[in-house]
Formats: structure tokens, C-alpha cells, sequence
């Protein structure tokens, strides 16, 4: 007898455009609130009466109150739904960046920082839910690539456009510009998450539990996402200081390399999303992207023979590291929809330690061994994530 032919598999639905597009819009909006301040540290300083590392801690504030919102508001769209934090988040935040704009002290600016970093991470956690929800588990890779796409642009196009805008309207109206943003947002996720998805809880049902969503391979991810963000911390923190030191550029010498960095990590988002779904083991895909990059920042520290070489290999290496996380995003969002905002709450949470891990890390090796400690450092802390991830394989 003939083989069997196989059944062709179905056909995938249509992806959620739309959606998508007004949920990188919302990540923009959200990265944009705090990392536009970059170019105005010494303008704010110096309006706030306040020293420069002052100022620049506003950033570990914006930080710290984006984590802990984010883990809130997970748990709190599983219990009563996805819309009023994806609606309210960017409103709120629309109506902090007002309040920053108008500060005339540096309590002021630390508390409105602080309110518009909670406020961001009230629904930069569930726009990466709502996405999960309206698309299949073979799509959601591509679609969080493309929602996580927002926060690099946030380097490639929003920074050096509020640079520029900057030299007429300064940082106070840079931060009306964002709200504005923000608002913009909100109608749009509005419009595009009319038809919902998720009902409510039925009646009766337990409400879902932070243990519930805390399960063994959970946290693994989890342990996995701060390694790689801390990974990517590394060079977005400290690669233009990198280079400044290295090579004695100027700051307007680094904005070049910068771009060529985020244009990678832009890349690499898209690479990422792409084969998440097309190849069968999205762990194996993090865990090869993680050792990938462990070569490269060994190769980005260690070799440094020139300023092209050095700008390539920083394409290089985020451009691997970023093919990472949309495996890393796809899998934690493969979990009953019922948990999905808490967990990927709970990711947006441990990005923020991340980032804070990266921040202090990358000082104190800065400091004790110079930049030649950097390669080893974040080697050493990829295979890590990558070993996780091998491990927890099946």
C-alpha cells in the first residue's frame, strides 16, 4: 500500500495588524516617558537645582515603580480584564508627563517620574498579554517581536528626534510631546480592542493566585529573562561610554554608533520573532541566541582595533542577544489564559531587575576592572541563561 499522506496543517489565522501596530505604539510611548530624559540630564539639573547624578537616579525611580505596577497590574487584568490598564495605563501616563513638564523642584520631578513609571508598566505587561491572547501559540513570537519592537525604536528614532524637537521646546516640552503620545496610544488601543477575547471570570470562580502562576518552568523563564536582560543592560547602558572611552569620542561622535546598535536590536527582534515560530524548540532557540552572544561579547570587550570593528561587533552581538527574546516571550506566553497577564507581568517585573542588575554590575566592573571585564562578565551570565534554557528543554 501507499504511504499515508499526511494532512496539511491549517491554515494559520490572520495576524492582528492593527493591534499590533497600536501596541508597539504604546511600548514606544511607555520607553519614551523615561529614556528621552537622556539628552536633558545636565538642562534638568540645572532648572531642578539638583546635582547630576540626581537627576540621572530618576531613571533607577521610573525603574523600580514600572516593576512592581507591572506585577500589580498583571494580576489584575486576569481578574478583571485586559482593557482598563491597556485604556487607563497610557491616559495616567499622558497625565504624569504633564505633571513633569510643569515641576519646578527635584521632589517634584521624582514624584511625577515616579507615578509615570508605574503608569508604564500598567500596561506594558498586558499589551504583551492581549497580544498573546489574539494570536495563536505558532504566531505569538513574530507578534511580540513586533510589540517589543517599540522599545527599540525608542532609541533609533525616539531619542535622537527628542534631541532635536529638544533645542526648540527643551525637556519640558518633551515630556508634553510624549504625553501626547501616550494619548494617541490609548485611542488607538481603544479602537483596536473593541472585540474582546477574554470574558469576564465566571461567576464563582476562584480569582487567579500569584502561586498559581509561580510554577517550576515559570520560574525558570523568569531566572532566564533577568540573565538576558542584564546581558542586553550591559552594552545599551554602558556601549556608548564604551566607545567614548576607548576611542575619545565626542557625544555627538557616538550617536551614529548608536543608531547602527539599535538598528540591530531592531533586527535581530524581527529575526527573533520569525524563527520562534518556525522552529520546533523556542528554548533551544534562546538557549543558542544566549551562547551566540556569549562568543560575541567576549570578541565586542576584548577586541578593540578599531572604532568600525568595534560598531560592528556591537551590531553583532545585540543582534544576537535580541533573537533571543522573542522565544524567551513566545514560551512564557504559552500558559492558560487565566495567568497569562500575571506572568508576563511577572517578565516585565524581572526585566526591571535586570536592568537594575546591569546598571550596578556594570559599575562595579567599570570601576574594579575597567571595560575589559565587561566581555567575561556578561559571557559568563549568557551561558547561564542559555544552561536554563538547555535544561528545561522538554
Amino acid at each position: 500500500m501507499p504511504p499515508a499522506i499526511p494532512a496539511p496543517l491549517p491554515a494559520l489565522p490572520r495576524m492582528p495588524w492593527a493591534l499590533l501596530a497600536a501596541a508597539c505604539l504604546g511600548m514606544f510611548a511607555a520607553s519614551s516617558s523615561g529614556t528621552t530624559r537622556a539628552p536633558f540630564l545636565i538642562d534638568m539639573a540645572r532648572d531642578l537645582d539638583a546635582s547630576l547624578p540626581l537627576v540621572a537616579n530618576l531613571m533607577a525611580l521610573t525603574s523600580i515603580a514600572w516593576g512592581a505596577a507591572s506585577l500589580l497590574a498583571g494580576a489584575g487584568s486576569d481578574r478583571w480584564g485586559r482593557r482598563p490598564f491597556l485604556i487607563g495605563g497610557p491616559i495616567a501616563l499622558a497625565l504624569c508627563m504633564g505633571g513633569l513638564s510643569t515641576s519646578q523642584t527635584y521632589l517634584a520631578a521624582a514624584i511625577w517620574s515616579t507615578l509615570a513609571g508605574g503608569c508604564a508598566g500598567a500596561f506594558t505587561g498586558v499589551l504583551m498579554a492581549e497580544a498573546s491572547a489574539r494570536t495563536v501559540d505558532r504566531q505569538r513570537g513574530r507578534a511580540l517581536g513586533w510589540v517589543m519592537a517599540g522599545q527599540s525604536l525608542t532609541l533609533l528614532v525616539g531619542v535622537p528626534a527628542a534631541a532635536w524637537v529638544g533645542t526648540w521646546v527643551g525637556w519640558r516640552g518633551v515630556n508634553l510631546g510624549v504625553g501626547a503620545l501616550a494619548l494617541v496610544a490609548a485611542a488607538s488601543l481603544f479602537l483596536t480592542t473593541l472585540r474582546p477575547v477574554d470574558g469576564p471570570r465566571a461567576a464563582g470562580a476562584p480569582a487567579p493566585s500569584l502561586s498559581a502562576a509561580l510554577s517550576g518552568p515559570v520560574l525558570r523563564l523568569l531566572a532566564m529573562g533577568v540573565a538576558e536582560r542584564i546581558c542586553y543592560g550591559l552594552t545599551a547602558v554602558y556601549f556608548a561610554t564604551f566607545l567614548q572611552s576607548t576611542y575619545a569620542l565626542s557625544l555627538s561622535q557616538v550617536a551614529l554608533p548608536l543608531a547602527v546598535f539599535a538598528l540591530g536590536n531592531i533586527l535581530g527582534t524581527i529575526i527573533g520573532g520569525q524563527m520562534a515560530d518556525r522552529l520546533p524548540n523556542r528554548l533551544l532557540t534562546f538557549a543558542g541566541a544566549m551562547f551566540g552572544s556569549a562568543l560575541a561579547a567576549l570578541a565586542l570587550f576584548g577586541w578593540t582595533s578599531g572604532l568600525a570593528a568595534s560598531v560592528a561587533l556591537g551590531f553583532g552581538y545585540v543582534l544576537i542577544n535580541a533573537i533571543a527574546r522573542p522565544s524567551l516571550m513566545a514560551a512564557m506566553a504559552n500558559v492558560p489564559d487565566e495567568v497569562r497577564g500575571t506572568v508576563l507581568g511577572l517578565n516585565v517585573t524581572s526585566a526591571s531587575f535586570g536592568w537594575l542588575g546591569a546598571a550596578a554590575l556594570g559599575g562595579w566592573m567599570m570601576a574594579e576592572f575597567g571595560f575589559a571585564g565587561f566581555g567575561p562578565l556578561a559571557a559568563g551570565i549568557a551561558v547561564l541563561g542559555g544552561a536554563l534554557a538547555f535544561i528545561g528543554r522538554r
